[in-house]
């Protein structure tokens, strides 16, 4: 990893690890083609207590982890500026396939191009068929 990632990551990690600090929360999810590699990012916004996340932004990269990428990681940092989040929460590992029900592939079917997550738990990682 390059020293610019790793100062970003550096960076991404304080915020993470601050804990509860109020709203508005910020909610971090990696998704990726296996529990490996993360190809998209996404970070939501929630405003108040209970409330659903308003704001919502994406990032992708076919290449390279987005969890590694430092251009990511600036946008990520910058992005949970202009938001003023002052709580930033992080799920653990690859949550799934990258792509969307309904937007990328028909709702109720698997995702065809990520062979991984059929039939899988996406919290687990564990086959459910």
């Amino acid at each position: 990893m390059s020293l610019k990632a790793t100062w970003y990551l550096d960076k991404f990690r304080k915020k993470t690890k601050k804990g509860f600090a109020g709203y508005p929360v910020a909610t971090v999810a990696y998704y990726g083609p296996d529990n490996q590699r993360a190809s998209k990012v996404a970070v939501g916004i929630i405003l108040v207590e209970g409330g659903d996340a308003e704001i919502l932004e994406r990032w992708f990269n076919d290449t390279q982890d987005v969890r590694t990428d430092p251009e990511i990681l600036k946008e990520v940092l910058d992005f949970l500026s202009a938001k003023s989040a002052k709580s930033v929460i992080v799920a653990d590992g690859i949550l799934g396939c990258p792509h969307e029900e309904g937007t990328d592939y028909p709702e109720g079917e698997t995702c065809p191009k990520c062979i991984f997550w059929a039939n899988r738990n996406r919290f687990t990682g564990e086959v459910t068929q």
